[in-house]
C-alpha cells in the first residue's frame, strides 16, 4: 500500500501536502515527451514519493513505471509549490502539491505504455504541444522553455 493511501485512511479527504517529482525529457531531435493520461489529460512522467526517497529517486522510479525508460543526468529545473497547486480530486481528497520537476536529456531503453496510467506516449516539438495539456504541467514547461536555450 502506498504511504498516500495509508496516510488517507488516517486523515480521510482532508488537504495534505504532498512532494513528488515530475520529467521533462528531450529526445536527441529536441521534442519532449508526453503522457497521454486515461483521464484524457496530456502530462509529464512523474508522481509522489514513497517512503526513503529522495525526489530524485521518484524521478527516476516514476518514469520507469510509466514510459519504461531508464533516466541518466538529471537536473532540477525548480520547485512548485503553493496554493496554485491545490487540487481537489473527484474522489473529494484535496492536496497541495509540492514537485521537483527535472530536465533529462539521455533517456535509454524503449519506450512502453503503462497502460494502468497511460493511453499513449508521444515525444512533440516544444512549440507544437497537444491541447489538453494540464495547466500544472504547462507551468512546468512553460519555466523550461524561459530557462532554456531550445
Amino acid at each position: 500500500m502506498s504511504y498516500v493511501m495509508e496516510l488517507r485512511k488516517l486523515v480521510g479527504s482532508r488537504p495534505l501536502l504532498l512532494p513528488g517529482s515530475a520529467v521533462i525529457i528531450i529526445n536527441e531531435e529536441g521534442k519532449l515527451l508526453l503522457q497521454h493520461r486515461r483521464d484524457g489529460e496530456w502530462g509529464l512522467p512523474g508522481g509522489l514519493m514513497e517512503l526513503g526517497e529522495s525526489l530524485e529517486d521518484t524521478a527516476r522510479r516514476e518514469v520507469k513505471e510509466e514510459t519504461g525508460l531508464t533516466l541518466g543526468d538529471l537536473e532540477l529545473l525548480d520547485v512548485f509549490s503553493g496554493p496554485e497547486y491545490y487540487l481537489k480530486l473527484r474522489n473529494g481528497d484535496e492536496l497541495y502539491s509540492i514537485t521537483s520537476v527535472y530536465v533529462t536529456y539521455n533517456p535509454s531503453g524503449n519506450i512502453r505504455v503503462d497502460e494502468s496510467e497511460s493511453i499513449d506516449l508521444t515525444y512533440f516539438p516544444i512549440h507544437e504541444l497537444p491541447e489538453g495539456l494540464n495547466e500544472s504541467y504547462w507551468n512546468y514547461i512553460h519555466t523550461f522553455l524561459e530557462k532554456s536555450t531550445l
